[in-house]
């Protein structure tokens, strides 16, 4: 059985204060939904990971950054690497995230080495792959994920893949209310999971969980995870009301 998985997405909101009461409230309503087949994960700027980790119960709500280095350390200003990260007690990374691709630039090369680092400090890796509008209406939409699994990911072993979690997000969903039909997103998965399954073997393809990332909500949650190959959801807006978070859990236990 691969893990249902509900992943927030903070990005860059909250402040510390906000963000910690945010994972309180959180922790709490998991806690009391008793959502223990449902792996709860909450991805927060850097500076939370340290306190939000003091403040949630890890067998309740597992803490993911949202980037890391390339490097594993130095004269690097500014970067964050696997090495902190693991330290603060966060189990999981996000990486390649659209955002991340398009506003800083980062291409499959630099992802697989930041995939390398993590994988060095016993992270688990959320790898978002997607397509934006124009390469959907060109028809190319199989062909950009494909490369980007192949060029990002398919230089692992089966047993470092095993760490991976595909977060499918179609570019032109996030952030823009628009959201893949449920066909869309089970269409999809189901490419990702085939071309998994060429490099790996079906085994290693039915065990990877493949999150949907593009506008998920409460009210087409339930329709998305209905799909055989949708796993759950990497959230971005939705993750900063705990209540809307909620239902989406609630909606991945009903499936």
């Amino acid at each position: 059985m691969r893990k249902k998985i509900v992943a927030g997405n903070w990005k860059m909101n909250k402040t510390l204060q906000e963000g910690l009461e945010l994972a309180k409230e959180v922790n709490s309503k998991v806690k009391a939904n008793h959502a223990k087949e449902v792996t709860v994960v909450i991805g927060t700027p850097f500076i939370h990971l340290s306190e939000v980790s003091k403040v949630v119960d890890p067998d309740i709500v597992a803490i993911s950054a949202q980037n890391c280095a390339t490097e594993a350390s130095g004269a690097y200003t500014g970067e964050v690497s696997a090495a902190m990260i693991a330290s603060t007690g966060s189990r999981y990374v996000i990486l390649g995230h659209s955002e991340r691709r398009s506003y800083y630039g980062e291409t499959d090369e630099i992802l697989a080495k930041k995939v390398e680092r993590a994988l060095e400090n016993n992270l688990e890796i959320i790898f978002c792959v997607g397509e934006v509008l124009a390469e959907r209406e060109n028809g190319k939409h199989f062909e950009v994920v494909e490369s980007q699994l192949v060029n990002g990911l398919f230089n692992l072993t089966a047993e470092q893949f095993s760490h991976i979690v595909i977060a499918y997000e179609p570019v032109w969903a996030i952030g823009t209310g628009k959201t893949a039909s449920s066909a869309q997103a089970e269409e999809m998965h189901a490419f990702i999971r085939k071309t998994i399954a060429g490099k790996y073997g079906q085994e290693v393809a039915e065990a990877t969980s493949i999150l949907y990332g593009g506008s998920c909500n409460p009210k087409n949650a339930d329709e998305l995870f209905s799909q055989p190959d949708v796993d759950g959801g990497l959230i971005g807006g939705a993750s900063l009301k705990s209540d809307d978070f909620i239902a989406i859990v609630k909606a991945r236990q009903n499936h």
